[in-house]
């Protein structure tokens, strides 16, 4: 069985900081600094925007709709479009070693996205993998209830040596998504159905406590991993903190 370690260490009040680590992460993973690593955690209020948002005319308007609502807009690592993370949810970031990470595409998207089904049906959804037509951040690899409202989004990013795979699960709190991403898809002119946004709360029938959601994506992981308790270490943190520096003074200088 593989080792896998587990960083469960989350920063809900520093969500760019949150990204950076990832970031990081992937980074030393793919270059062998690191061993291949998995991060579940709890996010705090943010929007995360995908590349293609942020090329969108609209993309200024939305991260103000965003602010708005009292969620901060920071750039997602992984593709996709835009996803919101609270604190009813959970935040999965893996990082893969991986020579030839394109070649394994298709295997990555599928254990990711049976992970989260498995676990979703541990706590009694009736989960599937798949699109629901009119969903949020669009993906053949969301995993759905019923294949009528969407619960988990997933998406991926490759570098040089390695992958990431991220993703975002609802434990509760699905109108409070639809609710925060209305004007944002609506400044970037995306059609979706709000209808279509769940929790696994919805599902059963009862408060479903982010801890339990998070208990249950580890068991289902136990069950293939041998995994190994880590935080996140110190050159890691140096590393993404120094790189929102450049970042930001990189910005700095662009506008000025």
């Amino acid at each position: 069985m593989d080792r896998l370690r587990l960083i469960r260490h989350s920063l809900p009040d520093q969500p760019e900081l949150s990204t950076a680590v990832s970031r990081t992460i992937l980074r030393r993973v793919a270059a062998g600094e690191l061993p291949p690593t998995i991060r579940i955690h709890r996010p705090g209020k943010e929007v995360a925007f995908g590349r293609q948002d942020i090329s969108n005319p609209g993309y200024e308007e939305a991260t103000e709709a965003a602010r708005a609502a009292g969620f901060a807009a920071v750039e997602r690592l992984a593709g996709g479009r835009a996803a919101v993370f609270h604190h009813g949810t959970i935040a999965i970031a893996r990082a893969y070693a991986d020579p030839q990470p394109p070649r394994r595409t298709y295997a990555r998207f599928e254990e990711m996205a049976d992970l989260i089904a498995a676990a979703l049906k541990e706590l009694g959804v009736e989960a599937r993998v798949g699109e629901v037509p009119g969903e949020y951040c669009p993906g053949a690899y969301s995993v759905n209830a019923r294949g009528k409202t969407k619960i988990s989004g997933i998406g991926q990013r490759m570098i040089r040596g390695g992958a990431h795979m991220g993703g975002v699960v609802v434990a509760s709190g699905g109108d409070e998504i639809a609710r925060v991403l209305v004007p944002i898809y609506q400044a970037l002119d995306l059609d979706w159905d709000p209808a279509t946004s769940g929790s696994a709360a919805d599902e059963i029938g009862r408060e479903v406590d982010v801890g339990e959601l998070e208990e249950a994506l580890i068991a289902e992981l136990a069950k293939s991993y041998e995994l190994v308790d880590a935080e996140i270490d110190d050159e890691t943190m140096r590393r993404a903190a120094r790189s929102l520096e450049e970042a930001e003074a990189a910005a700095g200088t662009e506008s000025g």
